[in-house]
């Protein structure tokens, strides 16, 4: 009877602090938290898709607006939009520590959004206003005028602002919807499920209206109005978001998960010369989990034992009577340690998934000028199809195959397998990775084909950079349709397993991984770029990537990524043999060593 009463008093100790401190956790027991699921989706989902419809209704065809209306050379703006996506992409990690470590995913969505919206309305002033751009250049004019530095400054100052909503828009979105679901209940858990899938197809969906409708705007009609419809649709994107907001499920950040991720490894290297027993190594480990940790209790696991040592208890460690350690810089609990041993084991993983969307870099990139020196037009009409509207193609094949494969396939191979999923994670993302590397070998024989009908068989139309090849624009589409294949097993995969391979208070972090790794990719593009070009600029088979397609070798460079991914696909085989999912534990007492 004492002891029951005692806990009852000490659950009520630590709701009174709860309250105090007015702190929320979302737990079954809480009767003021209502998971909506669904209901709250379109709010969430809208704001992502009016969002992507503005982000990349910009982004998608800056290529383009860099080289025809701020006349900058083909090399030099695609390197500058793979740093831009890069640098955005890296921001994400920023964004993820200061929405779990002080403003909490709400608030962080709310800013950024306005602040994405700022961004596109200063690019969208650039083509608006003359005096933001350079004079256009003539057809047959081999020099053009340069933007001046304050013009520059401009364009930069919207990119800047579009940095800072893409850091907190990007990691937050995908965990405050997750938010919204009750993960201890059979409906949550699949409505969780379901959704990283119907995200990304929402996502898809918007990327096929930017790349067709917005993108043949600003192509065909004009930039100004082009631009200003992303930056109009960016505004309802805002608005739709703070709709919900009575509705939302709120969590209150919680302090910075890498504090905790900073000490493990300082005390493990301060205890590195302690042994640890070869047997029942738990006996020695002080086992502590904070009755206010908002994460599910790991159980002990045997990889990476060197950071065990964080958690061993000698003679001069000394204990609060609550059960925490007086100095965490000099203890630090199992469950702690497993928190760390989580982030580190998905590290491998995601170096991998850097190699791999090296891949869908070059089809939003490299893939516009191969597709502006092709045959656009649709039969015999003059009608032609934007260079940056081909990787409409990509994202169809997504948006066409994720209901199939979330509705029909994988309950068929849940059947068979068991598995929930119907396969694992790990085997969803390596079909990715091998779909990522046929798109990169058809590419190669496209281009070659390509080039081939540019150089004995030109159409009449003839642009400043190069003859146009009589190959039909449409025989891109078997590359972009299996990038996009490989998107929807290995980027899915990917944010999927980030999320559920995390613990609950690096949820955001995890989304900002995702990022980290097309940010990885981006910076590895521009660099295998930069040094391809200028190795190749003076060598016997001429420059592979000059401003005039026709005269390199791009199958060539598509050849070497293609081996690039040959031997990722190797090594990510060999971390997936590795690789140990988490596991929760199912025990919930708590000893203390």
């Amino acid at each position: 009877m004492g002891e029951s009463e005692a806990g009852g008093i000490s659950m009520k100790t630590i709701e009174l602090e709860r309250v105090e401190n007015n702190e929320k956790y979302p737990t079954d027991e809480d009767p003021k938290v209502n998971y909506r699921g669904w209901k709250v989706m379109p709010f969430i989902i809208g704001n992502e898709t009016f969002e992507k419809l503005g982000a990349i209704g910009t982004l998608s065809n800056l290529l383009v607006y860099l080289t025809t209306v701020f006349n900058l050379k083909n090399i030099t703006a695609a390197n500058m939009i793979n740093i831009f996506n890069g640098s955005t992409n890296f921001a994400t990690l920023l964004g993820a520590f200061f929405s779990d470590t002080y403003f909490g995913r709400y608030n962080t969505l709310g800013f950024c959004s306005l602040t994405s919206f700022l961004g596109l309305l200063l690019i969208q002033l650039t083509a608006g206003i003359k005096n933001l751009h350079p004079p256009q250049c003539g057809k047959e004019s081999t020099t053009c005028k340069q933007p001046t530095a304050g013009q520059m400054t401009f364009l930069l100052a919207g990119f800047g602002l579009l940095l800072v909503g893409a850091a907190g828009v990007r990691p937050c979105n995908l965990a405050f919807g997750a938010d919204q679901f009750n993960p201890k209940t059979e409906s949550g858990k699949k409505g969780i499920n379901s959704f990283f899938n119907w995200y990304m197809f929402t996502f898809t969906f918007a990327q096929m209206v930017s790349l067709t409708l917005i993108v043949y705007i600003q192509s065909n009609v004009s930039w100004a109005v082009g631009l200003g419809i992303p930056a109009a649709l960016m505004f309802i994107a805002c608005v739709l978001f703070f709709i919900g907001t009575k509705m939302y499920v709120k969590i209150k950040p919680s302090g910075s998960p890498m504090t905790s991720v900073v000490q493990v490894i300082v005390v493990a290297i301060k205890k590195r010369r302690l042994k640890l027993p070869a047997e029942h190594p738990m006996l020695s480990l002080f086992d502590y989990v904070s009755p206010k940790c908002i994460n599910s209790k790991l159980p002990y696991t045997y990889q990476f034992r060197g950071l065990d040592k964080a958690a061993i208890m000698t003679p001069q460690d000394k204990i609060n009577p609550d059960g925490s350690p007086t100095d965490p810089w000099n203890l630090c609990s199992v469950q702690q340690v497993e928190e760390v041993k989580c982030l580190v084991r998905v590290l491998p993983i995601w170096f991998s998934a850097i190699l791999y969307h090296l891949v869908i870099v070059q089809q939003h990139t490299i893939l516009v000028f191969q597709a502006l020196q092709s045959d656009r037009r649709i039969g015999h009409s003059k009608f032609m199809i934007p260079g940056a509207s081909y990787y409409v193609f990509l994202m169809l094949s997504m948006t066409l195959w994720l209901p199939i494969y979330d509705r029909i396939v994988v309950p068929f191979l849940s059947k068979l397998t068991g598995i929930e999923g119907g396969i694992t994670l790990l085997q969803r993302m390596g079909i990715g990775i091998f779909l990522g590397l046929l798109s990169m070998i058809v590419s190669g024989g496209v281009e070659k084909h390509r080039r081939h009908l540019a150089l004995t068989d030109p159409i009449g139309l003839q642009p400043r950079k190069g003859a146009i090849s009589s190959m039909s624009g449409f025989w891109l589409i078997p590359q972009l349709t299996l990038a996009g294949l490989a998107e929807t097993f290995t980027a899915v995969g990917q944010i999927e397993f980030y999320y559920k391979q995390f613990p609950e208070n690096m949820k955001t972090i995890g989304g900002s991984l995702f990022y980290c790794g097309m940010a990885g990719s981006s910076y590895l593009s521009t660099f295998l770029i930069s040094v391809v070009h200028r190795t190749t600029e003076k060598s016997a088979t001429g420059n592979w990537l000059p401003e005039d397609l026709n005269r390199g070798r791009l199958d060539l460079f598509y050849y070497m990524i293609a081996a690039i991914e040959v031997m990722n696909l190797g090594y990510f085989l060999l971390c997936s043999n590795w690789y140990r999912y988490k596991v929760i534990d199912t025990n919930k007492s708590i000893v203390n060593a």
